[in-house]
């Protein structure tokens, strides 16, 4: 092949990239707390030799990133239920996933599980601003009081623990798991700190912040293109049959 189908190939490979991310944005448009992804794309020059040892010009190839995370914040909708947090800032909730993964996200769905312990709805343990899980005793977790800066009191006022709100530096390069969350890289440990912009709301979600009509106008758009790739693929390919088929009947 030459180097036109790659690039054909290269850019076709980019925007299936680009498609995922996109239907996975829709499919999350109402996961609370999720942040969109974005995927970028860069050029990739390689050289190349004629085969005789002289260069010719060299050919951009299309690479797509590793994806960025769309840090907008969602709006905020009133629940009333005193589980319910949503942040308001830049920080970021960790989690202990089943799998004993510290994860970070924007879910506030809370509930307490049945060992006591504060978790989201999909059962990872919200951690507090120790990084340990937060218990709740059995007679407190009908009146819980939740401040602007996570602390939890019961209806007697005593305090059981702070919900933990961090920065996390370098969230864009960590992997996205179920829920919305992300955990960092394999052997990495995130360098976070304390949140101290940012506030918690009781009674509160923070919605997706995925437009969903714009996502799908995106995602037409990526499928135009992809189709034109796909055409060009084609159009070289009969190119290239004719071209075979015309020096077979010189031979």
């Amino acid at each position: 092949m030459d180097n036109s189908t790659y690039v054909s190939i290269s850019q076709a490979l980019a925007l299936e990239r680009s498609l995922d991310v996109t239907a996975n944005n829709i499919a999350n448009s109402n996961t609370a707390g999720f942040k969109a992804s974005r995927v970028d794309f860069t050029t990739l020059v390689a050289q190349t030799s004629a085969g005789n040892g002289h260069k010719i010009d060299p050919t951009d190839y299309v690479r797509p990133s590793t994806g960025r995370i769309d840090s907008r914040p969602g709006p905020l909708q009133r629940t009333g239920n005193p589980l319910d947090v949503a942040l308001s800032g830049a920080g970021w909730f960790s989690y202990r996933t089943a799998a004993g993964q510290t994860a970070y996200g924007r879910d506030g769905r809370l509930a307490v599980d049945a060992q006591g312990n504060l978790v989201t709805v999909t059962g990872a343990e919200i951690l507090d601003d120790a990084g340990s899980p937060i218990a709740i005793p059995a007679n407190s977790a009908g009146g819980l009081q939740i401040g602007t800066d996570g602390t939890i009191t019961d209806r007697s006022g005593a305090t059981l623990g702070r919900i933990g709100v961090v920065d996390v530096p370098g969230i864009a390069d960590f992997q996205r798991v179920e829920g919305g969350m992300f955990i960092p890289p394999e052997g990495a440990t995130p360098a976070t700190t304390p949140a101290t912009g940012t506030k918690i709301a009781q009674g509160f979600l923070e919605q997706s912040n995925v437009e969903p009509v714009l996502e799908l106008t995106r995602m037409m758009e990526i499928q135009r293109a992809y189709d034109r790739a796909m055409t060009l693929l084609s159009d070289q390919n009969d190119l290239r049959k004719q071209a075979l088929g015309q020096l077979g009947r010189l031979g």
